[in-house]
């Protein structure tokens, strides 16, 4: 006799934005989700959408937010431009849609505030797209961290430099991003430094252009402290051609540090464990950083479990990096 297999329902995506993120990340990484398939998809754009709709197989492209929020989809997942992504998550939470935001996740914090205010309002999950949170030999470090390894910690530092010269990326118009180096890349750092040592205290730092003028920065530079007494600094920048990109996390009886992980899209994160009792040891770690937040957000949704990262987060991010752009500015005035 054959046994009956109930079909598993799948989770049904929308997808709002279309750029080369999207499809050359986001949507490979979630075609291995096996519970998860992506419905419809909107972009500004109609053409950009019939594109990517059927590039991937999606069966629905819109160029009408109001419309593409009408489809029959669970998750709505946000890829466009910075200044989009307030009025986009107020409709899709009122639309009953679950959401996962690209970051950073607003303009400035008092639009981030009411988003997460609506979110919670209308009882939908609410996350953003930190990645780097989700690598495994991030995942240990932290691990290493709570179990005192490397003793008491004294700092950890971060460093996110790539090339990005001004053009017609939206990244580079100040009114579509909000900013420049600090509002993209440096949010990721920002978002490191908390997970590995909690909430930050106070800021102070550099937001300017070194090498590139344009309308947004190219290079942040800050040092923090934290609420339990320890310390942190963070590098970033769109104007290194070539750079060492590391996480350092110092302790007192010792050091872990990260290469290959932050702005590394091949090859493997390179983790090494120096203590003062033990042999140092150096693991090597490949790992789809996308696929594991996706697959974390699946189970919140499915399990109904806390959500890794939170709209919260992404507020609490947004807040950090307006303190240090208000330093930075009355430095400059002076």
């Amino acid at each position: 006799m054959k046994i009956k297999r109930n079909k598993i329902q799948k989770i049904k995506w929308g997808i709002a934005g279309c750029g080369r993120f999207l499809e050359n990340t986001f949507i490979p990484s979630m075609q291995q989700l096996k519970r998860s398939k992506i419905i419809s998809v909107y972009s500004g754009n109609l053409e950009r959408a019939k594109f990517i709709s059927k590039k991937f197989n999606i069966p629905n492209a819109f160029d009408k937010f109001d419309e593409f929020l009408k489809n029959d989809f669970d998750i709505l997942y946000i890829s466009s431009v910075n200044s989009a992504h307030y009025e986009q998550v107020i409709k899709g939470a009122k639309a009953g849609k679950h959401i996962l935001c690209e970051k950073p996740l607003a303009l400035n914090s008092k639009q981030a505030k009411r988003m997460v205010d609506v979110c919670r309002e209308n009882n939908v999950l609410f996350s953003v797209n930190y990645v780097h949170r989700f690598h495994p030999s991030l995942v240990k470090a932290k691990e290493l961290v709570n179990k005192n390894i490397i003793g008491r910690i004294i700092s950890v530092s971060a460093d996110f430099c790539i090339n990005l010269p001004p053009g017609d990326n939206f990244r580079h118009k100040i009114k579509l991003s909000g900013g420049g180096a600090l509002r993209d890349i440096g949010t990721h750092m920002i978002d490191i430094l908390r997970f590995m040592c909690g909430e930050i205290k106070d800021i102070i730092g550099y937001v300017g252009n070194v090498i590139y003028k344009s309308e947004v920065d190219d290079f942040a530079s800050a040092q923090v402290k934290f609420i339990n007494g320890n310390y942190g600094r963070f590098n970033v920048s769109y104007s290194a051609k070539k750079a060492v990109n590391r996480i350092e996390i110092l302790g007192n009886d010792g050091y872990i540090c990260i290469d290959n992980l932050i702005g590394a899209k091949t090859g493997s994160a390179i983790l090494t464990i120096n203590s003062f009792s033990q042999t140092k040891k150096v693991f090597r770690k490949r790992a789809n950083k996308q696929l594991n937040l996706l697959r974390e957000f699946q189970k919140s949704y499915v399990k109904k479990n806390p959500l890794q990262v939170t709209g919260e987060d992404g507020l609490e991010n947004i807040l950090i990096m307006e303190k240090l752009e208000r330093y930075a500015n009355k430095r400059r005035i002076s």
